[in-house]
């Protein structure tokens, strides 16, 4: 299986984790994923992976967070995972993706345990 990354090129831990992987000689997927975010099945499997509840995956400092209501202890997983597709800016960033695990590299060093 091949090394994805689901990379914001704006987001220095996101650079950085991109650069671990280069310089360990991973040739990784690059998935800028604010143009071009995972699939309702992708982001289900990404959870799946890195066994997290939706709302844990969010960017809760996000405006789009704040002023949608997704504090709303209510919201259902469904509604949350909607949320993180209608506002990629919202998905927790960058997740490493490597033999069927997934990771957040924050810190961007901790990726290397699933490398």
């Amino acid at each position: 299986m091949s090394t994805r990354i689901y990379h914001n090129p704006r987001c220095s831990k996101s650079r950085e984790t991109l650069t671990l992987l280069n310089d360990a000689n991973i040739e990784a997927e690059i998935i800028e994923y604010l143009d071009n975010p995972p699939s309702r099945e992708e982001l289900i499997e990404i959870l799946a992976m890195l066994d997290m509840a939706p709302r844990e995956l969010m960017r809760t400092g996000e405006a789009e967070y704040k002023t949608n209501n997704l504090d709303d202890t209510s919201l259902s997983d469904d509604a949350l995972i909607d949320a993180m597709l209608r506002f990629p800016k919202l998905i927790e960033r960058p997740i490493v993706i490597n033999n069927g695990q997934a990771i957040i590299g924050r810190p961007p060093i901790s990726v290397k345990s699933i490398l």
